[in-house]
């Protein structure tokens, strides 16, 4: 990191806690389907900005299962990346953000697979500092996965400007090693196991930063509750945002 990166990191403005969470279409490892419960444990979170995975249901117009009322019941409202109407996500991927989170861009992005994949981007603004985010789930065949990264790490060197930047989302790997082609200019947030919730064993929720980003603590949220309503923990960070104030 250079001087002038580590100057202002130093100098990073208040702190954001962000989440990533496969929700399995609300399904949890109760066979219950149950949308309130998924935000219930966001609550206990209290999380600024959430990269949900496997937000919509999988067939027909891939209605969204979170209610919008719900969400918005609960603080949160969606930033537009769905291509249905009926739909929160884009190919299962949706990001939520609370009333303190600026939403000033999104783009999507289609992965290579047998099964719609995708990834999410968003331009969003807290505490008067611009940053960005990437939500993705990717595909459990490793050579596929590797080309759906090398999409995706395209895409994000081709976007404007220089932001600090959150990798979050359900890679689908157990080691480490399979990202090493995302770690490059990256840096891994040590986060504990997330699947299955009732026994964590897997490390597939990860979270990626880069130089710009400050981070003060992070973790594996493992209620109660998160227990039953997916078979994924989310997983969290607390960080604090360098680089370009908002103008």
């Amino acid at each position: 990191m250079s001087a002038a990166a580590r100057h202002a990191v130093a100098e990073a403005g208040p702190p954001l806690l962000a989440v990533s969470y496969n929700i399995r279409k609300a399904m949890g490892t109760d066979g219950r389907r149950d949308p309130a419960r998924v935000l219930d444990v966001l609550a206990e979170i209290g999380p600024d900005v959430v990269v949900l995975q496997e937000a919509d249901r999988r067939f027909g117009e891939r209605a969204s299962v979170l209610p919008a009322d719900l969400i918005a019941a609960y603080g949160f409202r969606s930033v537009p990346v769905a291509a249905h109407d009926a739909s929160l996500g884009w190919r299962g991927n949706a990001i939520l953000v609370s009333r303190r989170v600026a939403v000033l861009r999104y783009r999507t992005l289609p992965l290579p697979s047998i099964e719609p994949r995708g990834a999410v981007f968003a331009e969003l603004a807290f505490g008067g500092r611009l940053f960005r985010v990437v939500g993705m789930h990717l595909d459990l065949s490793g050579l596929m996965r590797r080309r759906q990264l090398a999409i995706v790490l395209e895409r994000m060197a081709a976007e404007p400007g220089e932001l600090p930047t959150l990798v979050m989302g359900d890679l689908n790997a157990w080691r480490q090693a399979a990202f090493a082609d995302l770690a490059r200019g990256l840096h891994p947030v040590p986060l504990g196991p997330s699947f299955p919730s009732r026994l964590p064993l897997g490390r597939l929720d990860r979270i990626y930063v880069n130089d710009l980003v400050r981070v003060i603590e992070a973790g594996v949220h493992g209620s109660a509750r998160a227990r039953v309503a997916s078979d994924h923990l989310p997983v969290w960070l607390r960080l604090g945002l360098a680089g370009r104030p908002e103008r």
